[in-house]
């Protein structure tokens, strides 16, 4: 079972990993206590365009989410993504916050596993 130490000590390697393999991208972790529900990580990419991540990791297929992150999701559709790594078989999907709800239903199953150069990828395109 993943416990709180546990997972606080994993979405720490994750943001470490992201990080080290988006190198283009300016990265600021948000350490709020004032915003409940604000997403763990602003990004700035080379086109100028801000946008938050939520890390997750997670054994099998479900992510949990406080009600506030939810409704930041919610709230916020657009430039806002879910990044999840599994600590079963190791993987990492990036997942656009406005799937929130599909993602609390369905799990992350759905989404494809993405290497980092993907990831870079696609967050390099945010705009």
């Amino acid at each position: 079972m993943v416990t709180l130490k546990n997972a606080l000590t994993s979405e720490r390697k994750l943001y470490q990993d992201l990080k080290k393999n988006t190198p283009a991208i300016i990265w600021n972790r948000i350490e709020n206590l004032s915003i409940l529900g604000m997403p763990d990580v602003l990004g700035y990419n080379t086109f100028g365009q801000f946008f938050t991540i939520e890390l997750k990791v997670a054994r099998g297929n479900k992510l949990r989410f406080s009600p506030h992150q939810i409704a930041w999701h919610v709230a916020h559709p657009k430039h806002t993504f879910i990044l999840a790594r599994t600590l079963g078989p190791c993987s990492v999907k990036l997942i656009p916050g406005s799937s929130i709800q599909e993602l609390l239903s369905k799990g992350h199953g759905p989404w494809p596993s993405l290497n980092w150069l993907e990831i870079s990828e696609l967050l390099e395109l945010a705009a």
